[in-house]
């Protein structure tokens, strides 16, 4: 066997002679080696005079094979073991400091998942990615409401987010490619995902509060002609149906200098929650009769089976020009298209009879997602640095039902007195984005590199939000006296839109003090204008009671926003110890942007001046300037800030064989945005509380056994919790009825929405075949401790149970094709991942059962087949 190796300097290619030759003299297969060379990096520039990879690295991509995530990767991802006699290894190099380094060299935590796991082990969605990642956790809320990512406990919202979620809770910034935006995106033809954890602003334009993900698309390849064809067929063991998921990507060369890559998939997933209480008309059917009789529930009742299925068309297509040597420039589009048919919970916990994956709604819930991304990225090479330009321009609608009949009974007005009354809610958002980021990162030798950047960001949105109260105008004429129908029974009307403008400077500057010992320095800038708009109306009472037109709509905009700036600070050293032992300790600040409230103009409710007051809220509690931003103006809310301190170490062992990391972390909060809700009416606000923090610790090991064996590990611990009281924090209820009320966070209080501990544990094995092939078998197991629901457990909320999920599979791999089985769930754990509302809600009025008690799940055991198949490349 003859390994190439690209090294950066002739002391590191002697390093890596030695350490080679020793190894190869026991094993008796290697013939040569070369070095000297420095690799060039399509994504960024070299790390100061070259990828930065020590010995112990060099070495393992000659003789063993590392994993590319330090075992951050999700159970059941393989070793990636050729023939065990050459026992070669895959390293993956990562751009998260806007250099090539490997996981192991880059002096903070930093996990990533190669493109051979993504597409051996069928990992499709971000939450794949994460379910094992130390210090990041995703609040699994199903396709149809979206995922809350937290970082390292950094969340004071209750575990209940609506639909229409377009950020993951706005911790993380999220990338494609170069571009900062947010997509759960299909995990197709990826080089790599990145997970960093602590502040990234002055390495990356968006600014960060806890962390950064990266999804980084394998590039047009100037060498190459292939075609690829997959398929995964799978089954949930609730489900009546099988699931198919089908994806071809290809590449395409035209001469050395330009090229194409594309890729289109589909996904048909059935789904596996049923529907049993879908009324077959709604306003005309009871939503509540006699649940114990067959003939009563058939009458009223039009049952869905596997009603949260997702139908799922993504694809991407990028062109690859390089003109020169020095300059490399690529256009790419993505589209991703999701058809979600309803929510992933449960209402065993409610007060209808629902099995434990059975939903409480009255009415179907489809909801539309589509996500588009144009970008163009060009890297050209000055020589003296590297610079990086990203424009891109960006789409994101949504748009759906759900029902909306628990929100009016609980508002106590009386709705329940209609003995059909069902009602339901037709959201849509339209979010565009167009941003442009400029980086230039150093390339010259010597101790000193540095890294500078300038970002924008203009995002316009539009959302509206109706409800409709089918045949409720009738009764209302008929039993009330009211003066006219209204034929559209559009009961609540809302608009908001926002402009958005983020400007950045960012920049970093490192040294090496001593060939082992580096110092970093960075720091950004930031400035944003916010400038809102929202209106609110409540047509179906106007035109019954005070006089509006059957079809009148009267919207009154009330204009808000905000500006803000400032500067955040980082503070970076690493030491090598050893060859194979390096320490580090980074001090970062992150931040996050501040927003409107949306809440209407509201004042006391006078009849003759209907339009544009707030008749359900009166008396709105602003602030003593309602034109000024104040400490308890309910109309928006100001940026929130952390500071990270974290020490942490990553060592090598025994030849490379076993690796270990770790760390600890400390994080100060300042004013963190959490949920809260009106003084009046209880409208679901965002608001500053006064401080938290959060401290943990997080562990990473994986050990090569033998050529067949390997074994991976990780753990952490955080606890969050508030550093200072915070008033009215927590929205609650009072029965008998739904009286609203609220209790205040006390210092000490534990955050909801993350564990306090998680683990995982694999085992991957491969034997080679006479034939050539390679038979693969991978374990693995991940748990995931107890999670409060709200701040403290207050509210009288859930504490969601631990859990731990397990995932098997065993792969034929025969190099250009290859057919895995494999079992998710394995042991069909029911695990419950969130929750809405609280046992408090378990209320009947006037014989309107309340079900808004309800649970999110984790899908139950999947079985599958996948199928993969190459032709050239």
């Amino acid at each position: 066997m003859c390994v190439t190796v690209l090294c950066h300097s002739q002391k590191e290619a002697d390093q890596f002679a030695s350490l080679v030759l020793f190894r190869a003299a026991a094993r008796n297969h290697c013939d040569c080696i070369e070095g000297g060379g420095q690799r060039l990096s399509t994504k960024s520039s070299t790390n100061k005079q070259g990828p930065s990879m020590s010995k112990n690295v060099l070495f393992k991509s000659a003789s063993v094979l590392v994993l590319s995530s330090c075992a951050l990767e999700l159970a059941s991802l393989p070793a990636y073991a050729q023939q065990a006699e050459e026992a070669t290894r895959e390293v993956v190099i990562v751009t998260a400091t806007r250099r090539d380094e490997t996981v192991q060299d880059a002096p903070i935590n930093v996990a990533a998942v190669g493109s051979e796991a993504i597409q051996e082990q069928g990992l499709e969605e971000l939450s794949d990615v994460l379910a094992v990642v130390p210090g990041i956790s995703l609040v699994d809320q199903g396709p149809r409401s979206g995922n809350q990512i937290i970082v390292r406990g950094l969340n004071a919202d209750p575990i209940s987010s609506e639909e229409g979620v377009s950020s993951g809770g706005g911790t993380v910034a999220t990338y494609v490619g170069e571009v900062p935006f947010y997509v759960d995106l299909k995990l197709n033809d990826l080089e790599r995902v990145e997970v960093l954890l602590g502040p990234q602003g002055t390495l990356y334009g968006a600014g960060t509060l806890g962390g950064a993900i990266r999804y980084i698309p394998k590039k047009p390849d100037f060498d190459v002609d292939s075609l690829e064809l997959m398929t995964d067929a799978y089954s949930y063991s609730e489900a009546d149906g099988i699931s198919t998921d089908t994806s071809v990507i290809f590449n395409k060369s035209f001469g050395d200098r330009f090229a194409i890559r594309g890729s289109v998939g589909y996904q048909n997933n059935t789904g596996f929650i049923d529907y049993p209480f879908v009324v077959k008309d709604i306003g005309v059917s009871e939503p509540d009769p006699d649940f114990s009789d067959p003939t009563a529930r058939a009458a009223n009742f039009a049952p869905v089976k596997d009603a949260n299925g997702v139908e799922a068309l993504y694809g991407r297509l990028a062109a690859r020009w390089q003109p020169t040597d020095w300059l490399d420039a690529t256009l790419t589009y993505y589209h991703q298209f999701q058809d979600v048919e309803g929510r992933t919970v449960s209402s065993h916990r409610s007060t209808v009879p629902a099995g434990k994956y059975e939903a409480g709604m009255r009415v179907v819930e489809p909801n539309q997602r589509r996500d588009e991304l144009l970008s163009l990225e060009v890297i050209a090479d000055l020589g003296f640095a590297e610079l990086t330009s990203a424009s891109a321009w960006a789409r994101y609608k949504e748009g759906g039902q759900r029902d909306q009949t628990d929100l009016l009974i609980t508002l106590e007005y009386s709705y329940e007195a209609f003995p059909t009354f069902t009602a339901f809610t037709r959201e849509d958002e339209d979010d565009e984005y167009v941003n442009q980021e400029l980086r230039l990162v150093s390339k010259t030798p010597g101790p000193l590199s540095w890294i500078v950047g300038a970002f924008y960001n203009h995002a316009d949105g539009w959302g509206s939000s109706k409800e409709f109260t089918p045949h409720f105008d009738e009764f209302a004429v008929a039993e009330w006296g009211a003066d006219q129908l209204r034929p559209d029974v559009l009961e609540y009307y809302s608009v908001g839109t926002s402009e958005l403008t983020e400007k950045a400077l960012f920049g970093e500057i490192g040294y090496d003090v001593t060939d082992k010992w580096n110092v970093t320095v960075g720091g950004r800038y930031y400035e944003y204008n916010l400038k809102t708009a929202d209106a609110v109306d409540f047509p179906l009472l106007y035109t019954l009671f005070y006089g509006a037109g059957p079809d009148e709509v009267n919207l009154v905009f009330e204009e808000g926003g905000q500006k803000d700036n400032g500067t955040l600070f980082k503070f970076n050293t690493s030491y090598d110890i050893t060859p194979d032992f390096m320490t580090y300790l980074t001090v970062s600040e992150g931040y996050r942007i501040g927003n409107s409230n949306g809440v209407p103009p509201c004042g006391a409710y006078d009849p003759s001046k209907p339009q544009g007051q707030c008749a359900l809220a009166p008396g709105q509690q602003y602030g003593p300037n309602p034109g000024d931003i104040a400490e308890f103006d309910e109309r928006q809310y100001l940026p929130d800030k952390t500071k990270n301190y974290e020490i942490g170490f990553k060592s090598s062992w025994f030849g490379g064989d076993l690796i270990v990391n770790g760390d600890v972390f400390y994080i100060d909060w300042t004013d963190p945005q959490v949920s809260s809700a009106t003084v009046n009416a209880s409208i679901p606000i965002t608001i500053n509380a006064s401080g938290a923090e959060s401290k943990g610790l997080e562990l990473t090991s994986s050990w090569r056994a033998t050529d067949n064996w390997s074994f991976q590990g990780a753990y952490s611990r955080a606890e969050a919790r508030l550093t200072e009281d915070v008033p009215s924090l927590v929205r609650t209820i009072t029965p008998p009825g739904f009286g609203s009320g609220f209790e205040d966070g006390k210092v000490g209080d534990r955050l909801p929405g993350a564990p306090g501990q998680t683990f995982s544990a694999f085992a991957n094995y491969v034997r080679p075949l006479s034939n050539g092939a390679d038979i693969k078998w991978n374990f693995g197991y991940s748990w995931q401790d107890d999670v409060l629901t709200r701040t403290g457990g207050r509210g009288s909320s859930l504490t969601l149970d631990s859990f731990g999920i397990a995932n098997t599979a065993l792969i034929y791999d025969a190099g250009q094709w290859s057919v895995t089985g494999y079992i998710k769930n394995l042991f069909d754990e029911y695990a419950e991942t969130g929750v809405r509302g609280t046992s408090l809600y378990n209320q009947t009025i006037d014989g309107a059962n309340v079900r808004t008690y309800y649970v999110n799940v984790a899908p139950p055991r999947q079985i599958g087949v996948r199928f993969a198949y190459k032709f050239g490349g």
